[in-house]
Parts: structure tokens; C-alpha cells; sequence
């Protein structure tokens, strides 16, 4: 048979065990009576299966079962590859590292810092040499604060205010890594964040709680609950944010938002009534605030007439005290000068005021004369009304 086991070389017995010169390059024999049909292929696949297997336990010799040709080459090409590709993953994953946008590659260089990189892929000397921390500088994270358990809140979250109440307070930090860079040390805000703080989000969370704390603790209880919220969490911000700095932690805190501020769950129907009462009595002052701004200004005015009036009567009679005191003076000046002649003028003046606005009767008393003279009242036929156009 053409691919039988019988060979005929000249290097010993023709058999499958035979001499490394009688086997052909499929593992079969060959030798001077060869013929060109294929080789078995699946017998091939499952020599090298089995060759695999022994390298991978450490075995295979030089002879055996098998041929010396599949025992000594076929695989190690598969063996080669595998290397090289294991290779090439380690020297690609161990040499390159890539930054993402959100992110900043700190370099790290016997573990001191190197250098900073931007986004994009970069190379770098392969660990214990060189090593990168990838934070993610433009992230915003949150932080929850004396969150509920259940129905009862958490110890953390139960303040004392400066008024001596008990009162639960729940808020969330928003907070950053910075973007500034410190002038005393020249580190940026990412180094410091890296390199000062062991643990960023315990850290912010302890001086959150503390910030909160010795603002409740200055503060009396009711402003907590009503208009002083906005303040309170200013205070918090500002202090927490002069913590961190002091720390030199890296870390910029953008905003704390106040959650819920409420009595303990025990005496919360109490507070509530307080708080009702507290609500109406402000109604109140605003109503009778109202009630006076209207009565005031009327009030206001009728003082400011009144006052206005007197101010003119007093004028007035002043004035008119004055000018007959002016009159009398000057008439006075004119007496002395010829007292007969004032005093007959003074005399008719009078009688003209007197008896202008009387009926006159006019008696003649001399002697042959009938003792009433006619008079025409010239003034009172003037003033008589026409009849009919007729006078």
C-alpha cells in the first residue's frame, strides 16, 4: 500500500517505530516506494492535541508512540504564537494607558510624582517603575449626610442648637476635585487630592458632619426651621470649604443643600404647633402692620391740616392786630397835631358806620319850622326793584 507502515529506507525496519530517516514529513512512512496521496489530517490534529497536553504537563521526550517528526516539530509553532501574543498583550496593556476626557493621568515614578497627562493614549515605563492614577476631575459627587434608617433617623443626624433643642437634620454636599492650584506649594488640586487624603469621601463626610454641627450650635432653633435655612447652609459651605483648604485636600465644595431639618420624631406634633403658633402670630403683625400704615399717614395729615390752619388763623389775626395798631399809631400822630379837627372827623366817621344802615327820620328843632324835614332816600329807590321796566 502506498502510505502503509512498511518503508523503504535504509535506515532500519519500515515499521511506524521506525529510524527518524524512514518516516516521512507527515509521520508516516515514506521512504523509496512513496506515493502522493494527502495525509490523514485528523490523525495529524489529534497528535498535536496530544503533544500540547505533555508540554503543558511538563513531559515529552524523544521517542515514544508518536514519531520523532510530530514529537520534535509540529508544535512548536502554535507554542511560539501563543508567546508572542501573550507577549504583545503584556507590552501593550504594561507600556500604553489612556486618559479619557473626564479624567487627568497622574504619572507616578518609583511612587513619586512624575508628571500629569491630558486625554488621549499614553505610554509609560511598566509597573513597579511607573504607575497612573486616573481620577476624574470634572465629576461632581454627592455626598448624603445623616440619611433615614428605617423610620427613625440615624445618630448622625441629631444636632443640638444653641438653644438647648434636639433637632434632625438630613443634607447632601455636592463637591468636586479642584481645579486650583495651591501658591504656597505649587500643587495642583489633583495632586493634592491624590497625595494629602487617604480617603476623600470619608474626609468630606467627617468635616461635613462637624461643619454642620457648629452651625446648628451657634444657631437658636426656630430660624432653622424658617428663614434661616439659606443661611445656615452658607455657613456650612464656607466653613467646610476653609477645613479642606486648611487640609490641603484638593477637594471644592460647590454647594450644601439642606434635605430636611425637623424635630425628633418624639415631639415632632409638639413642634408643629409651635411652629403653627409662631405662623399665626407673624400673620398677625403683619395685619396690624397693614392697619397702621393706613391709619398712620391718614392720622398724619389731619394733624398736618390742622396744624396748617392754626398756623393761618395765628397769621391772620396777627397781621390784622398789627395793622389796626398801625392805624391807631397814625391817627394818634394826626391828633396831636390838630386834636378839634381829628376828633370832628372821628366824630362823623362814627356816625357814618352807625346810621349808614338805618331808616333816618331828621328833625329840625329851630324855631318856625315844622320839626320833621322831608327826606328823599336816594339809596334804598335805588335798589328797588323795576315793575315791568317801569322805574
Amino acid at each position: 500500500m502506498p502510505w502503509s507502515n512498511q518503508g523503504g529506507g535504509s535506515g532500519g525496519g519500515g515499521g511506524r517505530k521506525g529510524g527518524g530517516n524512514g518516516g516521512g514529513p507527515w509521520g508516516q512512512g515514506g521512504g523509496g516506494g512513496g506515493s502522493n496521496q494527502p495525509p490523514d489530517l485528523d490523525e495529524i490534529l489529534r497528535r498535536g492535541q496530544d503533544r500540547m497536553k505533555r508540554v503543558m504537563r511538563g513531559g515529552g521526550g524523544g521517542g515514544g508512540a508518536s514519531g520523532g517528526g510530530i514529537d520534535g516539530g509540529v508544535p512548536k509553532p502554535f507554542i511560539f504564537l501563543l508567546a508572542m501574543l501573550l507577549l504583545a498583550g503584556v507590552a501593550f496593556y504594561g507600556f500604553f494607558y489612556r486618559v479619557n476626557p473626564d479624567e487627568q493621568g497622574i504619572v507616578l515614578r518609583f511612587g513619586k510624582f512624575h508628571r500629569w497627562e491630558g486625554p488621549g493614549l499614553h505610554a509609560r515605563w511598566p509597573y513597579p517603575i511607573e504607575e497612573v492614577s486616573l481620577p476624574k476631575v470634572t465629576q461632581q459627587r454627592t455626598i448624603e449626610v445623616g440619611t433615614r434608617s428605617g423610620a427613625v433617623g440615624t445618630d448622625s443626624s441629631l444636632m443640638l442648637t444653641g438653644d438647648g433643642s434636639v433637632i434632625d437634620v438630613r443634607f447632601v454636599v455636592f463637591w468636586r476635585i479642584s481645579a486650583e492650584t495651591d501658591v504656597a506649594t505649587g500643587q495642583t488640586g489633583v495632586e493634592q487630592y491624590l497625595f494629602n487624603i487617604a480617603q476623600p469621601e470619608i474626609t468630606v463626610r467627617e468635616v461635613a458632619e462637624s461643619a454642620m454641627r457648629e452651625v446648628v450650635g451657634q444657631s437658636p432653633l426656630q430660624p432653622l426651621l424658617t428663614a434661616g435655612r439659606q443661611k445656615a447652609q452658607g455657613d456650612v459651605q464656607k466653613l467646610m470649604q476653609q477645613i479642606l483648604d486648611f487640609y490641603k485636600a484638593g477637594i471644592k465644595i460647590d454647594q450644601v443643600q439642606l434635605r430636611e431639618v425637623d424635630p425628633p420624631a418624639q415631639v415632632i406634633a409638639a413642634f408643629r404647633d409651635v411652629a403653627a403658633a409662631g405662623q399665626d402670630r407673624e400673620r398677625f403683625i403683619k395685619e396690624a402692620q397693614t392697619y397702621a400704615d393706613q391709619i398712620l399717614p391718614r392720622a398724619k395729615g389731619d394733624a398736618d391740616r390742622i396744624l396748617a390752619g392754626a398756623e393761618g388763623y395765628r397769621d391772620q389775626t396777627v397781621a390784622e392786630a398789627t395793622g389796626q395798631a398801625s392805624r391807631f399809631l397814625k391817627v394818634y400822630d394826626e391828633y396831636k397835631k390838630a386834636p378839634e379837627v381829628t376828633r370832628g372827623r372821628l366824630f362823623l366817621e362814627m356816625q357814618e358806620r352807625v346810621l349808614s344802615g338805618t331808616e333816618k327820620i331828621i328833625l329840625d328843632q329851630k324855631p318856625g319850622t315844622q320839626g320833621v324835614v322831608p327826606f328823599l332816600p336816594l339809596d334804598q329807590m335805588l335798589k328797588r326793584p323795576t315793575d315791568g321796566g317801569q322805574p
